[in-house]
């Protein structure tokens, strides 16, 4: 690994919902395989990072830096949030199972990503309140690019059977329409992404496609650097650990 360090590429997904869903929690769980014992509401986005081996177990193999750009859901944010959102290789849409309100509004996250990643304004194609699958792939047309590979996880899964009793829980249809993989999880259990287990090799093969769209898309004209360290030189990664520093 450490002779690969250098060389290593680089992957940004954007993760994304509404404000309590547990965007955060899932991001540590994910890059740390522990749980978060003190969350607190993410003001702008805060970036972490995880190291996939890409197409592992095969002769392709080879390290990847994974950026999940943990995006905060307020709306008071909602006009300043677009500066995160370009570049994007792949998206991780995030609903509690508990509100069905944060499962609807997946559509408007996912609306309001596309538009900014392909360079869209209000003025050319407004934002929409309705999206389906039929739009999802209009937008790649328009912008001429390929469909960005979409994540969908439900959080708080340890509360489902209450709500299921009480019939307020529903399936989420934004997976089928964006043709994208689907898992539970409870953020306070890390069994939940234990290597090995259905989620985990499901999140695996997700961070699989989004390496391939950027192998397809992206040229290495960079310099090395990370979308997050071109864009504000204050930060270095510190490659020995996987995470970021402030230099200077």
């Amino acid at each position: 690994m450490a002779n690969h360090a250098n060389a290593m590429n680089k992957v940004k997904i954007l993760v994304v919902g509404d404000s309590g869903v547990g965007k955060s929690s899932l991001v540590h769980l994910i890059c740390h395989g522990q749980c978060l014992s003190n969350s607190s509401w993410t003001i702008g986005c805060s970036v972490e990072v995880r190291v996939h081996e890409y197409r592992e177990g095969t002769p392709s193999q080879r390290p990847y830096f994974v950026e999940l750009w943990d995006v905060g859901g307020s709306n008071s944010h909602k006009n300043a949030r677009h500066v995160f959102y370009n570049p994007v290789h792949g998206i991780i849409l995030v609903h509690d199972l508990t509100n069905r309100k944060s499962q609807q509004n997946l559509r408007r996250w996912l609306s309001e990503i596309l538009l900014r990643e392909g360079g869209g304004t209000k003025s050319r194609i407004p934002l929409v309140d309705d999206f389906d699958a039929e739009q999802f792939g209009g937008f790649s047309q328009v912008y001429g690019m390929k469909k960005l590979p979409v994540f969908v996880v439900g959080t708080k899964q340890e509360q489902v059977a209450e709500f299921r009793t009480s019939g307020r829980v529903r399936s989420s249809s934004i997976a089928d329409e964006c043709a994208a993989d689907e898992i539970t999880v409870n953020t306070l259990d890390q069994r939940s992404l234990a290597p090995g287990s259905s989620n985990a090799v499901r999140l695996s093969r997700f961070f699989d496609k989004v390496i391939e769209r950027q192998q397809t898309t992206t040229s290495r004209t960079d310099g090395g650097f990370s979308y997050l360290e071109r864009e504000n030189p204050m930060f270095r990664r510190n490659k020995a650990t996987s995470s970021f520093v402030v230099t200077g």
